[in-house]
């Protein structure tokens, strides 16, 4: 079975629906991180002191199939082709360790429902 890490980088206000779309979808766990960015436009200045945003990182191991069906799911879903507050991507995973052997029987069981 071949896994994939799917990063979301989103406005922190966009967190909670992204989970939710994407344990809709049929992710299992998330790591969630905070972050802070620089975006290619310069951000609002108030006093000399530029706004910047807080940032959600979400971290999701799929499988790689289900990783594919999660990042259209929250393009879609968030708007993401006009909305700048995110970004979503894969990267393929080579190895893993540590995963909980239930979430892989569910991805299993997802590809045989697919078949």
């Amino acid at each position: 079975m071949k896994f994939s890490v799917l990063v979301a980088i989103l406005a922190e206000e966009l967190e909670e629906k992204a989970i939710e779309v994407a344990r809709a979808t049929g992710a299992g766990g998330v790591t969630i991180m905070g972050g802070r960015g620089i975006g290619a436009q310069e951000k609002k200045t108030f006093f000399g002191l530029t706004f910047e945003g807080s940032q959600s990182v979400l971290v999701f191991v799929l499988e790689k199939k289900l990783s594919l069906a999660v990042l259209k799911a929250l393009n879609q879903a968030l708007d993401l082709r006009n909305d700048t507050r995110g970004v979503v991507f894969t990267l393929p995973l080579e190895h893993l360790a540590g995963i909980d052997l239930r979430q892989i029987q569910q991805f299993e069981e997802r590809l045989k429902d697919d078949i």
